[in-house]
């Protein structure tokens, strides 16, 4: 009885946090994110998603960027590798630009990259020097304004994640030609937190609400099935284990950014 009324419970806090995403799509999104005292976008900003590997966009950005598109900001994509660890380059950045369009995001606004020096996969360092200078050409090239990546565990904590988070650090650090370069880090769920699903979200909100600096905002994804559809495009990568990781993630359904000082 113990064990049926522990699953009842679960199932039941699952529903109600669905629940609670659909509400928060059929009204107007109280985030604060980019907004002003209004509550409204102040202005249209130029965003730059700097990613390590194709479907990284998918599987663990995906409540930012709904968030941004759905208030007309102008998303680009920076994808550091092609994802070829396994070979298939070539067609996991075809299926990046498939994932985009189901994103909303124009196809002349992701750039994948395809460096000898940047090449995917675990124990492969990334130089942060270089991976700052690339990031930075690429805010000039589009006069991007914020740029969003993982934080410097990186979600799964893949040293890739890891080695961007660190290269858009050295970039404000460096703060190149005087520049002012606003950078916000996805917040890296612990492990419990990371495989409860949209039950997240109740956290997520009361933590960022603890915090009364607006550092940090918390995102739901207010289209769940454009996410699926977008992870679906990745095809070479749609197996079991990973239809199971978007099912069961907090990183489908919610975000917390936090702004990189």
């Amino acid at each position: 009885m113990t064990w049926i009324a522990l699953i009842t419970a679960v199932l039941v806090l699952w529903f109600a946090s669905l629940c609670k995403v659909f509400l928060e799509s059929m009204s107007a999104s109280k985030a604060a994110f980019l907004n002003d005292v209004a509550g409204v976008s102040s202005r249209r900003r130029n965003v730059l998603v700097v990613i390590a590997h194709p479907d990284d966009e998918s599987m663990f950005f995906a409540p930012v960027i709904n968030y941004l598109t759905s208030r007309h900001h102008n998303v680009h994509i920076l994808c550091m590798s092609t994802g070829n660890a396994d070979g298939m380059g070539s067609i996991r950045k075809e299926e990046l630009q498939l994932a985009s369009v189901v994103l909303k995001i124009p196809a002349q606004q992701v750039t994948v990259l395809d460096h000898p020096d940047l090449q995917d996969g675990f124990g492969k360092v990334w130089n942060w020097d270089l991976l700052a200078s690339i990031i930075e050409e690429e805010t000039r090239t589009h006069s991007i304004d914020l740029i969003i990546t993982f934080d410097d565990y990186g979600i799964s904590g893949h040293c890739n994640h890891c080695d961007v988070h660190q290269g858009v650090r050295k970039l404000l650090h460096d703060a190149l030609g005087g520049r002012h370069l606003e950078a916000w880090e996805i917040m890296s769920p612990n492990i419990v937190r990371k495989y409860i699903g949209p039950v997240d979200i109740w956290l997520s909100i009361m933590f960022s609400r603890l915090d009364k600096d607006g550092l940090s905002h918390c995102l739901l994804n207010l289209d769940l099935r454009k996410s699926y559809a977008a992870m679906a495009q990745h095809s070479s990568q749609w197996v079991w284990f990973r239809k199971l990781f978007v099912t069961f993630s907090s990183c489908t359904y919610v975000s917390t950014l936090k702004k990189i000082a």
